[in-house]
């Protein structure tokens, strides 16, 4: 591993001003009235993304040459200023995770830890390593990680296929204590998570899951899953979708053992970062809603997804509705961006991170 010592580009060295996004056509994606989307920092390969008490955002990467970035907004006008490669030459640093003054980073098969990285981005500390005994499989071994309610981290362990019955800790959310120990699996069940988020309501966790490829353009739904309770099995790789028999799995156990998800979403979307939106910019029929980044589809006949949808809750919890919120990166067959996190600033906006574009937008509401 190595690290990277004082490499910061700054936005008047690299990234103009606003003017920066002319080579993005902003301009081209659809909001609901009164929303506004403006670039918020260039990131290559940006992916998922946790934010520091201090401000500074933290951005993962699954291509390029293993970077972790950092993004600060000095001057506080909503825009960053300045992106920093704190480290290069990891395994696939997809999660990244913040909890008390460190910043938790997962590669394909360890967690590691940056203590005091905040006031140390230009001279990054070496990391310790919190724990090393995850699954080294590349097919969907990139790992998202996320600080629950309950003190633990979580981190999904996909499926090492696209449809097999592996072997445990395989398809799995797992969790372990902030010191790396006491690792147990919360969900079962659970092709390839990347991204879950708790209500901020009932404490529920909830996660998108990507369906298994090659049952064709319209089957099955990806999903967003609601586990109350540890120990549920959510149907992989024998159910679908909640009712959707595998035509190679499903004989052995019948949909009606699993938990059926929450949301049906899209086929093949490829639904990853999800976040509630608890800001108060936004008007009020957003309160305690679920932002959704999906990637888009690689495997149908015709792309769907690439956009951020919402898939809004009733008093009782219960999902209702699933409708677009931003869409336009997907141009009729052709895509110029590709959402992957979303993450609610303190003031409110909503940040959507883009790993195709090598972009962090911001979207407000004005009005």
């Amino acid at each position: 591993m190595k690290r990277v010592l004082v490499f910061a580009l700054t936005v008047s060295a690299v990234f103009c001003d606003r003017a920066r996004s002319q080579d993005l056509p902003l301009e081209s994606i659809r909001l609901p009235d009164g929303f506004r989307i403006e670039l918020y920092a260039r990131v290559p390969n940006a992916r998922s993304m946790a934010l520091s008490p201090n401000g500074v955002l933290y951005v993962g990467t699954r291509d390029g040459n293993g970077e972790v970035y950092a993004v600060t907004d000095a001057d506080g006008d909503g825009i960053g200023d300045r992106v920093v490669t704190i480290v290069e030459g990891l395994n696939v640093p997809n999660g990244v995770a913040w909890l008390e003054g460190s910043l938790f980073v997962a590669e394909t098969g360890r967690i590691l830890r940056y203590d005091g990285i905040d006031e140390a981005l230009d001279a990054p500390p070496e990391p310790v390593v919190v724990n090393d005994d995850y699954p080294t499989e590349r097919h969907h071994g990139w790992k998202f990680i996320r600080f629950g309610p309950d003190g633990w981290l979580y981190a999904n362990i996909g499926a090492p296929c696209n449809i097999c019955d592996p072997e445990s800790p395989f398809a799995t959310i797992t969790r372990i204590r902030p010191d790396g120990s006491g690792r147990e699996i919360y969900a079962r069940g659970v092709r390839n998570s990347v991204g879950f988020d708790w209500h901020p309501g009932t404490g529920d966790l909830w996660f998108t899951d990507n369906g298994r490829d090659r049952m064709g353009d319209d089957i099955p739904p990806d999903e967003l899953n609601r586990a109350p309770e540890a120990g549920l099995h959510f149907g992989y790789p024998h159910c679908h979708g909640g009712d959707i028999a595998d035509p190679e799995f499903g004989d052995a156990r019948p949909c009606a053992e699993f938990t059926p998800p929450a949301q049906k979403l899209g086929p093949h979307v490829a639904g990853l970062g999800i976040r509630f939106y608890t800001g108060d910019m936004f008007p009020a029929e957003y309160q305690n809603q679920v932002f959704i980044a999906e990637h888009g589809s690689w495997n149908r006949s015709r792309k769907i997804g690439y956009r951020v949808t919402v898939v809004r809750l009733d008093e009782s919890g219960n999902a209702v509705a699933y409708e677009p919120f931003a869409e336009g990166w997907l141009q009729g067959e052709g895509e110029w961006g590709r959402p992957v996190d979303v993450l609610v600033m303190p003031d409110g906006a909503l940040l959507v991170s883009d790993d195709e574009a090598g972009a962090i937008y911001r979207i407000t509401y004005e009005g």
